[in-house]
């Protein structure tokens, strides 16, 4: 072999290891674990792939185009609706979503910008609606919070059904805040104030009624105590005083006795008019009290 044919050869094999170089590389892809990838040949669609590992691509015709798997947060800006009442109010949201279909979301959307900016259209014009056929005050209330649940369920819903065409499974979608306009702020926090008063002095009221009833329940009771007590009392009392006669009666039964007894009453009751210092007592000569000193001094 002459030296020329030689350099040809090595110069034919040098330019070969520099386009398998080259080109080698653009003939492989990788699919991670949570990525899905999309092959795309002249923008027609001829594989997806769901499961991890390496994959052949003609290099330099066919593109891949990598979604992930995983759930997505996209937090939608803040956006006012219109109640049927023509109340304005700010709504604040965020929509957790993932791609479910690739196939569907790489034809319709392509990119996850584009998906969020259709989400956010979807969201809102859901919001707008469900909003605009609800009053003010159906929203902002003091009822409980299963109530306006039930709304955003129906929000969800109405969100899902949107989004199912361009291959996208929509997981939930949250209420952060929603807030009143300065505007109308001002009077919806005097409202809910003035409720809130009107409810106070309603149970003020009917605490105020059932204290007063009870009070005079008690009143009566005690009222109907104290006369049973005292008709108890003086019954026992007129009882003692009869049993006290009787024996009295009884121990002087003669007229001497009865004599002494009255003698001796007088007495109980000329002692005790002696309390303190100079008294005088002023006796009747029947008095036999009178006749008992007269003797005693005679």
């Amino acid at each position: 072999m002459t030296k020329k044919k030689k350099i040809t050869i090595f110069t034919v094999i040098a330019v070969i290891a520099v386009i398998l170089i080259i080109v080698l590389p653009g003939c492989f892809y990788e699919v991670k674990e949570d990525e899905y990838a999309c092959t795309a040949r002249f923008s027609k669609i001829i594989r997806t792939v769901d499961q991890p590992g390496l994959y052949f691509k003609l290099p330099f015709i066919d593109t891949v185009r990598a979604f992930p798997k995983k759930t997505l947060f996209y937090d939608i800006p803040p956006s006012e609706v219109l109640t049927v009442d023509k109340k304005s109010m700010t709504v604040d949201s965020y929509i957790l979503w993932r791609i479910d279909d690739p196939l569907k979301f790489f034809q319709s959307l392509t990119q996850i910008t584009a998906a969020e900016s259709r989400l956010y259209d979807i969201t809102y014009n859901a919001f707008k609606t469900k909003m605009g056929v609800l009053d003010q005050d159906d929203i902002i209330n003091m009822n409980p919070g299963s109530e306006r649940n039930a709304i955003y369920d129906e929000i969800k819903s109405e969100v899902m059904s949107k989004t199912d065409v361009y291959g996208i499974k929509v997981v939930d979608v949250k209420l952060k805040r929603l807030d009143l306009p300065e505007s109308n702020e001002q009077s919806v926090y005097e409202r809910m104030i003035s409720e809130r008063k009107r409810e106070a002095d309603k149970y003020t009221a009917e605490g105020e009624r059932d204290a007063a009833y009870i009070k005079a329940e008690v009143d009566k009771t005690v009222n109907i105590s104290l006369s049973d007590a005292k008709a108890q009392a003086e019954q026992i009392r007129a009882e003692g005083e009869a049993e006290y006669m009787k024996l009295i009666a009884e121990a002087y039964d003669t007229e001497d006795k009865r004599d002494f007894y009255e003698f001796q009453l007088a007495l109980e009751t000329l002692k005790k008019s002696f309390n303190g210092k100079d008294k005088t007592i002023i006796l009747g000569a029947d008095n036999p009290i009178a006749k008992a000193l007269t003797d005693a001094e005679e």
